[in-house]
């Protein structure tokens, strides 16, 4: 006789590399800190958002989208989107790919490309979707360490790539330190992966670091490349759409966006998205507004925390990386009483580091005051 199958419980049916993945941290519940701190308003500073509001035309986009009905299914491939995209960066229409954010795009290129035991390297510290997400799918996972002053370390990353890998998940500028790199290393990065890898450069933070000159651009020094590629970016941070979820893919060919497509959810990009992204691309004012105040709040708050003592990572995003010198999740305990929401960093080796976003002058003076004092008890 047969042996009877044991029932089954909902945790014995989930795939063990699954019931093994690290939880994506979004950051503290700005409610519950609230109701901890007791603060009229909370400041949030945990995920990258923009203080500067959304473009007055995307405002104006979506309410005319509202206004005419929401009641049939949006584009399913985000046409007039991605011919604005295209016609913007002078590429091919059908060489962009849409997603609710560009972390579905990192999803959808893990689901396509890797098979179980790919091999993948990244960064550290880094995004941790560039870890999670290959990991789902049974990938291995390598990550390059950045150097003690969070530069580049050119052998790390040759010995890295010499490992064959078939992904590689490359942030300019580096979430979450914000620093970025020259057009040099982009370029050496480039000539040490093999031609049997994809190339991903997430370009999320690109628009604050446009202004920096050592900044290069990733098409650029991609376009000429006949190996697989693709630049990510969103309309989530400089853009300040984060809260409807629209990134795009810019891919060496459009093969690669056709691979996309087969594993794509149909619909992944609401059109109140499509509509809103088209209008803040063609605001070109709101866009520089945001980028040249916020470059002003990194050189302003940089200098300051590093004046009163500590590490501060150098950072051409909209975000610092900040060695407390004491436990990350202590440090961020204490500011959630103070009504503020930073994300505490667990990577070993930066478990006393926090990461927070820029808000407005008045917000990030408070911020700075209330962690000065914190790292002053000790």
């Amino acid at each position: 006789m047969s042996r009877a199958l044991e029932p089954a419980t909902s945790a014995s049916l989930v795939r063990w590399v699954v019931a093994g993945l690290p939880a994506y941290d979004p950051g503290a519940d700005p409610d519950e800190v609230a109701a901890l701190s007791g603060a009229a308003r909370v400041i949030k500073l945990s995920n990258n958002e923009s203080p500067f509001g959304t473009s007055s035309a995307a405002t104006e986009a979506v309410r005319q989208r509202l206004a005419a009905g929401v009641s049939r299914y949006p584009d399913p491939t985000g046409r007039r989107l991605a011919k604005a995209i295209g016609e913007r960066l002078a590429v091919p229409a059908e060489r962009v790919v849409l997603g609710n954010g560009s972390e579905n795009i990192l999803e959808l290129l893990c689901q396509a490309v890797l098979d179980p035991g790919d091999l993948v390297t990244t960064q550290a510290p880094g995004f941790s979707l560039h870890e999670i997400f290959p990991r789902m799918v049974s990938a291995q996972v390598k990550k390059v360490p950045v150097t003690v002053d969070f530069g580049f370390d050119a052998s790390a990353w040759r010995d890295a790539l010499a490992a064959g890998p078939k992904l590689i998940f490359l942030a300019n500028p580096c979430n979450p330190t914000g620093a970025i790199l020259s057009v040099d290393e982009l370029e050496r990065i480039v000539a040490d992966t093999p031609e049997s890898a994809l190339l991903v450069l997430d370009e999320a933070y690109c628009e604050f670091a446009r202004p920096n000159p050592g900044y290069p651009d990733g098409l650029a020094v991609l376009g000429g490349q006949q190996r697989p590629w693709m630049v990510l970016r969103t309309f989530s941070k400089a853009y300040g759409l984060a809260g409807i979820r629209v990134g795009y893919g810019i891919a060496s060919d459009t093969a690669l966006v056709q691979a996309l497509d087969r594993v794509r959810a149909p619909y992944n990009v609401n059109q109140l998205a499509q509509d809103a992204a088209i209008a803040a691309l063609g605001d070109h004012t709101h866009l520089a507004e945001t980028v040249r105040r916020t470059g002003l709040e990194i050189t302003r708050v940089t200098d300051r925390l590093r004046a009163a003592g500590l590490r501060v990572a150098p950072s051409s995003a909209n975000f610092v990386f900040i060695d407390t010198g004491r436990r990350s999740d202590q440090v961020a305990q204490a500011l959630h009483r103070a009504g503020i929401i930073v994300k505490a960093w667990r990577e070993p080796g930066y478990e006393n580091f926090i990461r927070a976003s820029l808000s407005l002058p008045e917000d990030n003076d408070f911020f700075m005051r209330r962690l000065m004092e914190i790292c002053a008890k000790g």
